[in-house]
Order: C-alpha cells, then structure tokens, then sequence
C-alpha cells in the first residue's frame, strides 16, 4: 500500500484509456474498478481518469516533467547525435556536454550584478535595445555575457542536427509517460502504474495542492 500513498505526491494525473467490450481492455477495467476506491482514499487530490472509447489501445499515461538535461543526457546514451552519413556527430555531442557542464547558479547570481537592470526582462530589445553597449551596464555585467554567449551557442549547435533530430529524442522521451497495455491483467496494470510512480519521484518536482481542510493521514498510526 505505501507505493499507492506515494502516487499523489509524484504524479499530477493518471488516466487510463480502455474499451469496455473488448477483452484485450479487461485487466485495465478491473484493475480500475477494483483499486479506484483505495486509490481515492489514499490520493484525495489526484485526478483517477478513465476514457473509453471502441476499439482503443487500453493503456495508462501520466505527465513527466523532463528538462532539457534529461533529453540530453538520453541522447548521449543512445547515440542519437549522428550526422547524415550516420557517423556520431562530435560536435553537437560535446556541445550537449558543456550545457549538462552549465554553472547555473553563478548564471543566475551574475544575472543581478547590475542593481536594478534585468537582462533577461521581457522585451527588453524593444524597450532598450542598446543596453549591451551601455558601458555602465556590459561592465558589470561581462561574466554573465560571457557565459549566456555561450549557452546560447550550445543550444543551437546541439539542436542544429539533422531530421530533428531533437525534436525527435524530445517525442521519444515522452512516450515514457505511456504504458500501452494491451490483454494485460490486473497484476501488469499495477505494475504500470508503479512504474509511472516511480518516474514521478525520479522526474516530477511536485507538491499536491492539498485543500486546508485535509489533513494527511497514515493509517496505523496514533493520533499525535
């Protein structure tokens, strides 16, 4: 039971797609009618959502929250960077290196060295578009020129490959949020959705919003 307690404080939803009369959704639907009760106990503020329609692929899907980081540090692994002759591209692969290498908290502090001057405010090259040459400005905010420079090149030479293929190992990345579950039984749905959990706790920086009038309880223990 303390997996199923963790579920609310890791994932925002869990929806679960199934056809009615089609024996290939039945281990979803059961597992669905027989845990929803628990589950609504144990997670009062997380959303059990079913969808049916004729035919589908029964399944489960959460919402994952991967950063950047996370996309590449999976195409590094799975040798995504490949130029057009499909050779490794060196390149974009240690451009990628260098961004997961990215000091983010000097970033942010040298982003404030220049009292009362934001340079990341929004429409701030229409408002001012020659702040960078402003000597009171770029003077003291040099470091933070320097290092944004060269994020800013990262980026683009990590996402410049061919076939998008970001935007590919981004789309790749998402299916983790689904777990396809066809003439699956209530013991493979569990453990579905105790794998979807447990990415949550990996991935997810998520703090339920509980109403004030709930209080969280652990069932077992004495009242304190």
């Amino acid at each position: 039971m303390s997996w199923k307690a963790q579920l609310g404080r890791n994932l925002p939803i869990l929806r679960f797609f199934a056809c009615t009369e089609s024996p290939s959704s039945r281990g979803v639907v059961q597992w669905y009618e027989n845990s929803y009760t628990e589950l609504k106990m144990l997670n009062p503020t997380l959303p059990l959502l079913f969808r049916s329609s004729y035919n589908c692929m029964p399944a489960v899907t959460t919402e994952l929250d991967f950063t950047t980081e996370d996309v590449l540090k999976y195409m590094i692994q799975s040798g995504r960077f490949r130029d057009t002759n499909g050779t490794i591209s060196e390149a974009r692969e240690e451009a990628a290196k260098a961004y997961l290498r990215t000091d983010w908290a000097t970033l942010r502090y040298e982003r404030w060295a220049c009292p009362g001057f934001d340079p990341e405010k929004p429409f701030l090259s229409e408002t001012n578009p020659g702040w960078k040459s402003d000597p009171n400005i770029s003077s003291k905010l040099g470091k933070y020129l320097e290092l944004k420079t060269a994020l800013d090149e990262q980026v683009k030479t990590f996402k410049s490959g061919p076939n998008n293929e970001y935007l590919r190992a981004e789309n790749a990345l998402l299916m983790c949020q689904r777990v396809d579950l066809w003439c699956a039984g209530p013991k493979e749905v569990e453990a579905a959705v105790r794998h979807l959990g447990n990415l949550g706790k990996r991935f997810n920086d998520y703090e339920p919003d509980y109403p004030e009038f709930i209080a969280e309880f652990y069932p077992g223990t004495a009242d304190l």
